[in-house]
């Protein structure tokens, strides 16, 4: 019934699918259809399977112990798909207790948290082109749109007081409406925050139960797979949020799971998060297996196209925190992890959110780095939004006007994606519409410049849903996002220019081809502190494809006649502007292509004169060639 070199490699620690060993698998044994259940107890006494199947007496149904490590197995023909059922475990103290099962594919609905028997093979892709064609995006554009699935869009709404459930839209609901909506608006990727099953909806997803499941609050992991497909067959991917630092305490999951520290360390010192969690114990070569099978079954089953690993930090250093040293296996398991599924997987994305200033976190494993593709520049995003928070008469001070400008003396020492995530807008700390200095007109005129400073700046993109329709609300996962906030005129003009920002990203190749390259990207004006106005140079790698000039202007003044240095003799022609009338502008525009000037004393140096309005961003086509804009 079990194979012995799925056990030898889990028992080894590089086992990639002990979902096969392990779980509730549906087959053919002596002739008799059913299912074998199979767990992992190494502190157990005796294992019994209970469920709806035995009136959860497992008096008949103990399992097998099927070797000295603690494999515990046992077949029951008649089972049938969607069987809620659990492990019932007498722990060396003699205690009794229940737990659903770690490789379980599918749950109940919280808040019941038995597992079901799920058949999870057979589902008809038709995204076959997709993944042939799919890569890592380093040369392509990536801007992602992250959403939370339950809040969205929802059926109902929960009850402030907490009287009333809401009701959820199921995966193949909303992808009817979410991916036509993300292909409108022209992101290229959606990120779906956690989706392994998780019994508090105030966790969000970060403190797991099942990382085998789908979590069963929108339906079924096959309406799961039929979202994925129909996203591909639309031309986005979708990445997966997923948590591999740590897990919840709740007496149903994975925490002291037969009576021992299975999963967590075995030292009370180093088993809690400052989250009220546990932290896995990757020295533990079954914990290692248990967690490269969950990441490469997710990318199997799922096809899902990348993963952001959350928490990072907290796997680099204990609790984050580099005085309390570096998590040395935890460490190890991440090059392995990052080596395994580059393997298996050579075009899914591993996109680490780590707050660290660890070396060589993007970089490969054999050149000494952790492995991950992508790194969230959460420095950048801090200081920037720092920034906008600021009266204007503080941008000024030449340190404050170096939070714009520091994040490219260090952009090049990793594969930076900038994220303006979920964590940016909750718990008190506004929106980043209103973290935006100034009233309501001056808070839009500046989340405009905000924008397109984000999308023109090196570095693949990330925005959580309602940062699109300058959202005043804080996210609450049990509201969905304030669509009615579109019927006021600033904010669908604010709407229609993050669009049009993400379709001009999508358009024009030297904002993404070589995001990673320091030759194709120029600073043009960058210590005007006193105007806090900023200016920078998009080079493209195509012959025949103008680059792009984005001069921003973070202070309150009008500037006629500003005079950009640029790159050499040419032409320029605006092709966004945040100041137009349609975005909620006063239309201080530059309606007519603009010729360059030579410099007062220098005719080898060149000047574009532009008009510049207050708390504005333009975006300037630009070509070294006088006769090639008419």
């Amino acid at each position: 019934m079990l194979k012995v070199d799925l056990i030898n490699d889990f028992y080894a620690g590089n086992s990639s699918n002990s979902y096969k060993l392990f779980g509730a698998h549906f087959e053919n044994y002596e002739g008799e259809d059913g299912v074998r259940f199979t767990v992992f107890a190494p502190n157990a006494i005796s294992v019994q399977l209970v469920g709806d199947f035995n009136d959860w007496d497992g008096s008949d149904h103990y399992m097998e112990k099927y070797d000295d490590e603690g494999i515990y197995t046992l077949f029951v023909e008649g089972i049938e798909e969607y069987e809620i059922y659990k492990y019932r475990i007498e722990t060396r103290s003699h205690a009794t207790v229940d737990r659903s099962d770690p490789y379980a594919f599918f749950s109940e609905e919280r808040p019941y948290t038995a597992s079901k028997t799920y058949e999870i093979e057979h589902f008809t892709w038709s995204d076959k082109d997709w993944i042939k064609n799919r890569d890592l995006n380093f040369t392509k554009a990536m801007n992602i749109y992250e959403v939370n699935i339950g809040s969205w869009r929802m059926k109902k709404e929960f009850s402030d007081d907490g009287s009333e459930d809401g009701e959820f839209y199921s995966y193949e609901e909303m992808a009817d409406m979410l991916i036509p909506f993300v292909v409108e608006q022209g992101y290229t990727h959606i990120e779906l925050m956690p989706i392994t099953e998780f019994p508090f909806d105030g966790s969000w997803g970060y403190q797991t139960t099942g990382y085998f499941c789908a979590t069963s609050r929108y339906g079924n992991p096959k309406q799961l797979m039929h979202l994925v497909n129909k996203a591909h067959k639309a031309g986005i991917g979708v990445i997966v949020d997923f948590v591999p630092t740590h897990y919840v305490k709740d007496g149903h999951g994975l925490y002291l799971f037969d009576g021992g520290t299975v999963y967590e360390s075995d030292d009370i010192n180093r088993r809690y998060s400052s989250w009220g969690s546990v932290y896995f114990d990757y020295s533990k070569n079954h914990v290692r297996s248990f967690m490269l099978s969950a990441v490469n079954f997710f990318a199997t089953y799922f096809h899902f196209d990348g993963f952001r690993f959350d928490a990072i930090a907290n796997m680099i250093y204990y609790d984050g925190n580099r005085n309390a040293g570096e998590m040395g296996h935890s460490i190890s398991f991440i090059k392995q992890m990052c080596d395994t599924m580059h393997h298996l997987h050579p075009t899914v994305m591993l996109i680490a959110e780590d707050s660290t200033d660890y070396p060589g976190v993007t970089k490969w494993p054999s050149v000494g780095g952790l492995g991950f593709d992508y790194k969230w520049d959460l420095g950048w995003m801090n200081d920037t939004l720092k920034y906008m928070e600021m009266d204007p008469y503080f941008r000024s001070n030449k340190q404050n006007h170096n939070l714009i400008t520091f994040s490219m003396h260090y952009f090049y020492t990793e594969n930076f994606l900038l994220p303006f995530s979920h964590d940016e807008v909750v718990h008190g700390k506004k929106t980043i519409l209103d973290k935006c200095w100034g009233n309501l007109e001056q808070k839009i005129a500046q989340f405009k410049v905000l924008f397109a400073y984000m999308m023109t700046h090196p570095g693949k993109k990330l925005n959580f849903m309602g940062n699109e329709i300058a959202e005043f609300k804080e996210w609450d996962e049990k509201k969905e996002i304030g669509w009615s906030i579109l019927q006021y005129p600033l904010h669908e003009a604010a709407f229609r220019f993050v669009k049009q920002l993400n379709h001009l990203y999508r358009n024009y190749s030297c904002l993404y081809a070589s995001d990673y390259d320091h030759n194709k990207f120029q600073w043009l004006i960058v210590d005007d502190n006193l105007q806090s106005v900023f200016a920078y140079y998009r080079k493209s790698d195509k012959e025949n494809e103008p680059g792009l000039i984005t001069i921003l202007n973070f202070g309150t003044n009008v500037h006629r006649y500003y005079s950009v240095p640029v790159p050499g003799k040419g032409v320029a022609r605006e092709v966004l502007n945040s100041d137009l009338e349609t975005y909620g502008g006063a239309n201080l525009v530059n309606p007519d292509p603009i010729k360059t000037h030579p410099g007062q004393n220098d005719d080898n140096n060149h000047y574009l004169p532009v008009l510049i309005a207050p708390f504005s961003a333009l975006v300037l086509e630009f070509v070294e060639d006088d006769d090639a804009l008419s």
